[in-house]
This record gives C-alpha cells, structure tokens and sequence, in this order.
C-alpha cells in the first residue's frame, strides 16, 4: 500500500504544497528518492534511516521509494525530513495511515530524531490553511511563528517520537496556541534621538520622511552624524501592527534570517549592507533565488551608508523596487515577486575627500574628481529620492553642550497622527510617499497662489514631472503633520527648501 503525506517546499517566499508518497516492498534493500530532489533533500535519506533507529522505530531493510510530487517542482533543504520519516512509518504500519489526513508536516531531523527548525514555517501555515488542512505539525522552535495562523491546529514537537506519539494516539501533546499578548510591549532599540546634539533642522526632515514614507538622501561631511541620525529612525517609526508583523516575519523566515527569534518579528527592520554588496545581495536572486536586502527591509529601513560607493548598477536596481514597493527577479524558468515596501535613506559625503565646503578645511578633490563623484548616483535614482538634506558639523558650544534633543516617543506620536490621516484618506496598507499621479491631484488641490509658486519653482530649478509630484506628495505629509486639510504655499516652500539642499550642500 503507497502512504502520503502532505508537506511543502519555498519558492522564493511563496509555499508550495508537496504529496510525499512511500512505497516500500520488494527484497533489495535501497531508498531510492525521486521528484527533483536537491542534495540536501537526496541526504534526508540517511538522516532518516539513523533517525528512525537511533529512536526504536523499525525500519524496513527493503527497497524504499520515494516520490515527491509534483515532480517539476525543485525541492530544496532539509524540511522535508520529518515528512519522509512519517509516511516510511505509515508504510510499515508504525502509525495509522489515517493519522495523517488533513495534515501537513514539516521539520529537519537529526541523526538522533531530535527536530530541528526549518525556514519559511509562516509561509507554510499561511498555504496550510488556504488549502483547508486542519493541522500542522512542525519543530518546537517554528510553533510560535506558524500559529499565528489561528484557523489551523499547530503542534509543536520536540523528536520523532513525539510525532509517533501524536499521531498514534499514545501520548497527549496540545497545539500552541498564538496570543498576540506575547508582544513584549514597545521595542526596544537602544537608542533615542534625545542623544543627538544640534541638528534639529535635518530631524525635521526625518520626521517628514517617516510620516509620509518618503526616500531621504542625506550629505555631508565625515563626523556629521549622518549615520547616528539614521540608525535612530526606526525609534520614530510606528510599531508594526499584527499584518505587518506578519509580512516581516514571512520574509525573514523564508529567507533563513530568524536568528534566535522566536515567534513574530515586531521590530521595524533596519538593514544597513556594506557598500561592497552585490546586485543579488540587494535586490534578492542567487542560483536559488532569496530575498535581498531591500525585501529584509520591508515596512522598515534600508539605509545605505557612502552611497556613491555601492557599484552604479546595484544602485540602479532600486529603481523599481523604490517606485512600485516590490522587486521582481526573473530566472529562464520562473519569475519572483519579493515585497519591499521599505523606506530608503542614504548617506553621502560632499566630495570624495568630505570636505568641499568647510571652512575648517581645504577640499582636495578637484571639480571634476567632485563632478564624477556626485555623478556615481544617476539623475533618475535621485528623482526617486523625496527629501534631500544637508547635514552640517556640529557647532562647538552645541558639542560642548548636554544633548537636548526631542525624545524619540514624542515625534513618533506625531508620525503616528499623521499616519492616520493618511489612512483615511488611502486606505490602511499605504502613504502619502506612494500616491499615484491620479491621487495627487485629487488630494493636493493647488490654489492659486500655490500654483503660482510652483510654476516659480519649476522655472527655478528646472525639474522632472516626477520631482514635481514628490514636491506635492512632501507638503502633503507636512501638512498632514500639521494637522491641516489644505496644502498651503507654506507647505510648499518647506517642501522645495527639503528637495533643493541637494547633493552640493
């Protein structure tokens, strides 16, 4: 009799349902595994048969077959283990075959039958449920984030033998039960904008850019505070609410990125790679297509540090995850959509030496060196950028002086005020950075002194159709954050004076 179980394997973040099906018979003892396995899959082999014996359980000296279905799908890693192990023992009778019904499983085993964590245990209880299973049964460490699916059963087992003991009815083990109170209140970052000392203009603009969502670009010179300004934005974000907790915890789980972490992700990521990544590094691909570090940093923070450095056509790629929210990475075979929905913000020097403009210092770079250097982020990626600040050295009696910057919390109460304007106006899932043209123009009636001004400011500063619309898209977060139905000329001038600082300083 063929035994089958139910399992799964990723594509990219996606789950994709797996039958297992076990024949055993025949007087020559092999375990033959066919359905495209990889060679993490084809070792499950040996994984099982040590684990089944080191554990008691028979295991049959005759010839074993084992398909995957279907059989045009890639399956990849050790997940697959604890399903195999189970429809072996289905098919020698050590448990019910009708045990199984209904159920998916998943789990990586050890040589000694202890369970082991696999990726993407969300993703697969979120497909699990879709499809109508009734019960999931995973390693210990992946109940907490799988049940969060609450319309299904998710039990969480620590060996072998505790799956034989559930499913042949010889012990009680309860289902995890997810409860959102395991939240442990507010996150904790470790840092506070009420460290920072001066620069109260450029902590404008970061508000701004965390109300409405908006890319921001900050220059200036080495030891400016470029970097301890940026590694403080996620204390002025919003907590992530249960839906986004969710989309951030899929993402980092199927990409292998938990860590200790048990249970959902309720920081706002903060991804800060090294200049010297790679295009599939941050936009996501490899032979086995991952998620990049913009999908890491969904529904928080890509911040990337000296970023004329990142090679230009890695630069480049950010173009559409900035302007649509999500990356799409296409092989010959398939083609996968990534989320990345994260708010960008990057940092650069002035020059290659940091010191153009410092009266303090004299500039080495020469104008074309300064001209080449500047030129390494393109005119179009720079349209995408919203909000671009210049951010001075801190003055001597304000370096002197005990920090007195405003706390964290009270610029993310209003962040948060103005968040809720913006649902209201589009919806719970976006904001003011990701209106569309249509929407700009029906949110952001222009009376006649402000079409004034912005007829003034396009002859000014000779801009792009979409540099105009992200000026509109700026006042209509500021005023938002003003707590103002009407975008008014002052809005708009404080929205030009945020787009015009520039990469010159």
């Amino acid at each position: 009799m063929i035994a089958q179980v139910h399992a799964a394997t990723l594509v990219g973040i996606e789950a994709v349902p797996i039958v297992v099906e076990m024949e055993v018979g025949g007087a020559t003892p092999q375990f033959i595994l066919v359905g495209l396995p990889d060679k993490a899959v084809e070792e499950s082999r040996e994984r099982v048969r040590s684990a089944m014996i080191n554990c008691g359980i028979h295991f049959p000296n005759r010839k074993i077959l084992c398909n995957l279905a279907p059989g045009d799908i890639r399956k990849e890693g050790p997940s697959l283990d604890l399903p195999i192990a189970t429809a072996v023992m289905a098919s020698v009778g050590a448990i019910p075959h009708e045990s199984v019904k209904d159920t998916l499983i998943l789990g990586e085993l050890g040589l000694d039958g202890v369970l082991r964590p696999v990726d993407g245990a969300l993703s697969v209880a979120l497909m699990a449920a879709e499809k109508g299973f009734k019960r999931l049964i995973v390693p210990e460490a992946n109940a907490p984030e799988a049940a969060v699916v609450t319309s299904l059963e998710v039990f969480g087992l620590k060996s072998l033998l505790d799956l034989v003991d559930l499913l042949g009815g010889f012990g009680l083990i309860e289902p995890y039960r997810f409860s959102e109170e395991e939240r442990q209140g507010e996150p904790d970052y470790g840092v506070d904008y009420s460290d920072v000392k001066g620069q109260a203009t450029v902590i404008r603009g970061l508000e701004i850019a965390a109300a409405g969502g908006h890319n921001l670009l900050m220059v200036g010179p080495p030891g400016s505070g470029k970097t301890m300004l940026a590694r403080r934005f996620p204390t002025i974000l919003p907590p992530l609410n249960l839906e986004e907790a969710v989309e951030v915890t899929r993402i980092h789980s199927a990409a292998g990125r938990m860590g200790d972490k048990r249970g959902l992700v309720w920081e706002r990521p903060f991804r800060s790679p090294h200049h010297s990544a790679s295009h599939a590094a941050l936009v996501g691909g490899g032979k086995v297509p991952k998620p990049g570090e913009v999908s890491m940093g969904h529904k928080g923070v890509l911040f990337m540090d000296e970023m004329p450095e990142f090679d230009r056509a890695v630069l480049e790629a950010l173009r559409q995850p900035l302007e649509d929210g999500v990356v799409t990475v296409s092989r010959v075979h398939s083609s996968l959509t990534f989320p990345a929905d994260c708010i960008l913000i990057g940092a650069m020097n002035p020059c290659p030496c940091g010191f153009k403009g410092l009266p303090e210092a004299n500039c080495v770079s020469s104008p074309t060196t300064c001209g080449r250097y500047a030129g390494r982020i393109s005119g179009p990626l720079l349209d995408r950028i919203d909000i671009h600040l210049h951010v001075p050295r801190v003055k001597p009696d304000e370096l002197l002086g005990k920090p007195d910057g405003e706390p964290s919390a009270n610029i993310r109460e209003r962040v948060m005020r103005a968040r809720e304007i913006q649902r209201g106006r589009l919806g719970a899932t976006r904001l003011n950075g990701r209106m569309t043209p249509r929407e700009i123009r029906e949110m952001v009636p222009l009376d006649a002194a402000c079409e004034r001004f912005m007829k003034l400011t396009v002859n000014k500063m000779n801009i792009s159709a979409r540099v105009f619309d992200r000026i509109l898209k700026v006042a209509r977060t500021i005023a938002d954050l003003s707590g103002s139905d009407q975008v008014t000329e002052k809005h708009l001038m404080e929205a030009v004076r945020l787009r015009e600082q520039g990469t010159d300083g």
